[in-house]
């Protein structure tokens, strides 16, 4: 059974972090499962954390376990949500075309999904049905993306930090983190009339792809040198500790933006109280409004028909791996029965091509009423008659006469 848990919607960032997962353990997280569940796949943004299961469990004692294995709050389960079987698959196409993002149809979480899954088969973690769950989530998202044309309105926590600190003259700018979201900030930024990008990561050696004059890489350390003279500091670091700190930040001096696009976060949050200085944490950046918003909304919603076909297919799909044995014996014993036949041929007649041309007729027959037999017996497995139709074909085709 595919179990769902996740963090329900408008949960504060405050839990949220409470519950989040360290990048570094999620290995050991994935494998800690396994143990205890067929499949899994771990879903963890600095907006969403979702567990994706194959269990034997109901979805009940999965919760508890997943709550002891992680180590956290079991008070906090009541922020959390569960789904089963075909309400799991249909929630995770929606996560993939943005249906449940803070910012509606925002480009990320594709690729953070399929890093989710390129993790789990790398551990292997998914064999089976939530591996073929993935694998049709992230090729519907591509295709709701494209044929809704939401490349021509993208929209990231990342562009709509960036905008804002436009907006609000920031010529200098400060990126701390070069992961997903931080390479995504520094293109939007690059992409403005701007004077000064300070990218701060903590090894500077490793940046060899950026040839923009504008950009000066540096390390932790010397970005704290400098963050006060900055206009604006965009933080998406997936550090488990805070980056700046009340202590870094002077309380005199030129306004200062601060967007905190981290979970756990990065900025300190009693720096919000210093006078010159606005924070922002990833809550307040999903929810503010861009023009292009509407405009996505629509696209997306005459396009969900997109999402709805592959729910089914992959509900198709599931319902009949239970026949797909029998579908097997089928085949084999229809291959068996044409081995019989051949030989018979070989043995009565010396004409190579009339051979050759009855052998091409036995295929032929044989394989139309065998197909016949698949094709009606995946039609009443979905009708719910698959166990009684099974029964009558295994005695039409497989026992011995």
């Amino acid at each position: 059974m595919i179990v769902l848990l996740g963090i329900k919607k408008n949960t504060s960032v405050e839990i949220r972090e409470k519950l989040s997962l360290a990048p570094k353990k999620r290995k050991e997280y994935l494998v800690e499962l396994n143990k205890y569940f067929e499949e899994v796949v771990i879903l963890s943004t600095c907006n969403r954390t979702e567990i994706y299961i194959n269990s034997k469990f109901a979805s009940s004692k999965a919760q508890e376990m997943i709550f002891n294995i992680f180590k956290w709050d079991i008070d906090l389960m009541e922020n959390c949500f569960s789904l089963e079987e075909d309400k799991a698959v249909r929630h995770l196409m929606e996560v993939v075309c943005g249906f449940h993002s803070k910012i509606l149809g925002e480009d990320q979480i594709l690729g953070q999904i399929k890093e989710a899954y390129n993790m789990s088969m790398e551990y292997g973690t998914v064999t089976h049905e939530l591996q073929r769950l993935f694998q049709e989530a992230i090729t519907c998202g591509k295709k709701f993306r494209t044929e809704g044309k939401l490349y021509e309105i993208p929209v990231s926590s990342a562009s709509i930090a960036v905008n804002k600190a436009i907006k609000n003259n920031a010529k200098d700018i400060m990126i701390i983190g070069y992961g997903e979201v931080g390479s995504l900030a520094l293109k939007y930024a690059l992409s403005n009339n701007v004077n000064f990008i300070a990218l701060v990561v903590r090894k500077p050696e490793n940046i060899n792809d950026i040839k923009d004059s504008r950009v000066k890489v540096m390390t932790y350390d010397e970005g704290r040198d400098i963050i006060n003279n900055m206009d604006a500091v965009i933080s998406c670091t997936s550090a488990p500790h805070l980056i700046i700190e009340k202590k870094h930040i002077k309380n005199e001096g030129e306004n200062l933006i601060i967007f905190d696009l981290a979970l756990p976060r990065d900025v300190e949050e009693s720096i919000g109280t210093i006078s010159r200085v606005r924070l922002y944490d990833i809550d307040e950046i999903s929810s503010m409004d861009d023009e292009n918003k509407e405009l996505r909304k629509e696209r997306m919603i005459e396009n969900k028909k997109i999402i709805d076909d592959y729910v089914e297919e992959y509900l198709t799909w599931k319902s009949l791996r239970g026949i797909s044995g029998i579908i097997k014996e089928f085949k084999n014993e229809e291959n068996r029965v044409i081995k019989e036949r051949e030989i018979t041929l070989n043995n009565k007649f010396n004409d190579e091509r009339q051979i050759e041309i009855a052998k091409m007729l036995i295929k032929s027959t044989s394989d139309y009423y065998v197909n016949r037999a698949i094709k009606v017996l995946k039609e009443e497995e979905l009708k719910g008659h698959g166990e009684e139709c099974a029964r009558i074909l295994e005695k039409i085709f497989l026992e011995k006469i």
